[in-house]
């Protein structure tokens, strides 16, 4: 999954990219306002991680132009702003979590998961899909109870399939959430993830609805 980081202190936005990297994300990062409303209009991000004093435009009015927009990913709030009102603003201005700073990561990556899975439509810390179990926190797949051994490119991919509710996923939408930003994204690569997933997961459970993408058995409506 992508995840837009939005903070102008690059020593922070460094630390926040490698702590959601080895929780098996994908992080980019946008050091001003106008380019952070700029991609989170245009690429696909599964959620925002959101500074407030920002150069160029602040992090409200962002929050406010994309909710005006109907893009509807969740966000989180960072801020070393930490009254009460400022917090209200932000949840006013379409905000769905707020965390002052200074923050611990694993804080702000609990909170991450959370906002994920109830975005997802996932109430639970797992989703399950006829035998197979996904454990979000742990990162780890079963199969009828039996722990398969997936990389973390392979399991990104299964996990944002179980979270899609079942909605079929292009090519290209796997690719913005498995990859960052400037990578070379070659439809191939994506078959080959694929591939590999069916020969540890079984033959039936990703599911191929030809000219339009994948879906996980069971899920598809």
């Amino acid at each position: 999954m992508r995840i837009l980081i939005v903070e102008d202190e690059t020593a922070i936005a460094t630390n926040i990219a490698e702590t959601l990297a080895g929780a098996g994300f994908v992080a980019d990062i946008s050091a001003d306002g106008e380019d952070a409303w700029f991609k989170g209009a245009t690429e696909n991000y599964a959620a925002v991680i959101m500074d407030l004093g920002l150069p160029k435009l602040d992090g409200l009015s962002v929050i406010k132009r994309w909710r005006s927009e109907s893009l509807d990913f969740p966000v989180i709030v960072l801020s070393a702003r930490g009254s009460w009102a400022e917090r209200v603003d932000g949840i006013d201005s379409g905000a769905d979590d707020y965390l002052g700073k200074p923050f611990q990561m694993q804080e702000l990556l609990a909170r991450l998961r959370a906002l994920l899975r109830r975005s997802g439509g996932v109430a639970k810390s797992t989703i399950e899909v006829g035998p197979l179990t996904i454990n979000l926190r742990d990162r780890v797949v079963e199969i009828a109870g039996q722990a398969i051994s997936l990389t973390p490119l392979e399991f990104r991919l299964v996990q944002f399939l179980a979270m899609q509710k079942g909605r079929v996923v292009t090519q290209t939408e796997l690719a913005d959430a498995l990859y960052e930003h400037d990578h070379n994204r070659d439809a191939n690569a994506i078959e080959a993830v694929v591939s590999r997933l069916r020969r540890k997961l079984g033959s039936d459970l990703i599911k191929t609805r030809r000219g339009f993408g994948y879906y996980l058995q069971g899920m598809a409506g």
